[in-house]
């Protein structure tokens, strides 16, 4: 659940210098894909390890890779060149860590001493980030001339 909140918290305050909702919702979800990796790199990282099904379940080096890929998708979605390449490769990431957190849940693996995030909210928050990802990987951005010539006609 932080991970939503850092997401909700860090899109707030993105929008005073986003020039958009969605550079903002970016923003936030380049904010909260470097929070989570922190933890690949933390003392929690052998409770993430933890989570990893069967057969690489406590492999480190799992968690390294995947905090590395989450730091390089956040900074990928913050430039223009590689926004869409990095939002499809996060959105592959969600889908395919989905399994961990289904193993975590059923086998009652805790975090830090707290249980995880319950499969029943942690469902709807991975498909959330991957329409936000899908989103930014598909719809083309609008030029700042479109955008401004629309505001002009309204």
């Amino acid at each position: 659940m932080a991970p939503f909140l850092v997401q909700i918290v860090a899109t707030v305050l993105a929008r005073w210098f986003a020039h958009s909702w969605r550079d903002a919702i970016r923003g936030g979800l380049g904010v909260m894909f470097l929070f989570t990796a922190a933890s690949h790199f933390s003392d929690l990282k052998h409770d993430l390890a933890a989570m990893i099904p069967p057969p690489f379940t406590g492999e480190l080096c799992v968690i390294y890779v995947t905090g590395v890929l989450q730091v390089a998708g956040a900074i990928g979605l913050m430039t223009p060149r590689t926004r869409k390449w990095a939002a499809w490769g996060l959105a592959a990431m969600l889908v395919g860590l989905f399994p961990a957190n289904v193993y975590a849940a059923i086998t009652g693996v805790t975090l830090g001493n707290s249980s995880v995030t319950s499969l029943w909210i942690r469902t709807p928050l991975q498909l959330f980030w991957i329409a936000l990802l899908l989103r930014e990987a598909i719809v083309p951005m609008q030029s700042a001339e479109s955008h401004s010539r629309r505001q002009e006609t309204v």
